[in-house]
């Protein structure tokens, strides 16, 4: 054989083995997303989560929130500023209703309907989460407080340094976003009174289709049962 024909053979080996690697090393590599396509007939399910989320009303805020003697308490007992929850939501009440007067030429009643109560269900759901978060902290100062006092059944143990004071600054935190919840409670209050007295009906959050009724039942009967640690 030839050198010419020997350096053929090789250069046709090498070419083959290239072809064959370069292949093998095309299919390991990784293929772009294209992106998930939804497909047909199919709903998005974040979508789905947001159309079934249970309205919120206003019986569900007040259920979290602080009245106005559960209010008083919490400023009392945390040397706090008190509350008044009657003038907010007189205040408020006005505001609203004020509001609707400035806006009743440019818009009809369908319109002036739809806007409050898009208004109102802002405040109401203000006032849901803030009562939430009131509840949430309500349960930590709790726990905090329960471990001092297991910390502190044996009278010749000393307690964790710092427990102490982590409980009293939850306790206080929980005054304080109480006190926090009872304003928004009475704020949405008075946009709840507004509303009613602006469009003649009673305000009801929206609710859209396809609402998950047991979602609402099971979620009511949470904040009834955490409502209970709050007086």
């Amino acid at each position: 054989m030839s050198q010419a024909q020997t350096n053929i053979g090789a250069g046709d080996t090498q070419g083959n083995s290239g072809t064959v690697m370069g292949e093998a090393m095309r299919a390991a590599r990784p293929r772009k997303s294209q992106g998930k396509k939804q497909q047909p007939g199919k709903t998005d399910p974040r979508r789905s989560a947001t159309q079934n989320r249970p309205a919120i009303t206003y019986e569900d805020a007040e259920r979290l929130c602080p009245h106005q003697g559960l209010a008083d308490n919490l400023a009392r007992t945390f040397a706090l500023d008190g509350v008044d929850m009657t003038a907010i939501r007189e205040a408020m009440e006005q505001h609203v209703i004020q509001t609707a007067e400035v806006l009743q030429g440019a818009l009809n009643e369908r319109a002036m309907a739809m806007h409050l109560q898009r208004i109102v269900g802002a405040y109401v759901g203000s006032a849901y989460g803030a009562g939430s978060f009131y509840t949430q902290k309500v349960t930590v100062a709790r726990d905090e407080t329960t471990k001092i006092a297991n910390d502190h059944r044996d009278e010749d143990r000393d307690g964790v340094l710092g427990f102490e004071s982590k409980a009293a600054r939850a306790r206080q935190f929980a005054a304080e976003m109480g006190l926090q919840a009872a304003a928004l409670l009475a704020a949405a209050d008075g946009a709840v009174h507004a509303y009613e007295h602006v469009v003649g009906e009673a305000w009801k959050p929206y609710q859209s289709s396809g609402t998950d009724s047991s979602r609402t039942v099971t979620r009511r009967a949470a904040t009834e049962e955490m409502a209970a640690f709050g007086g």
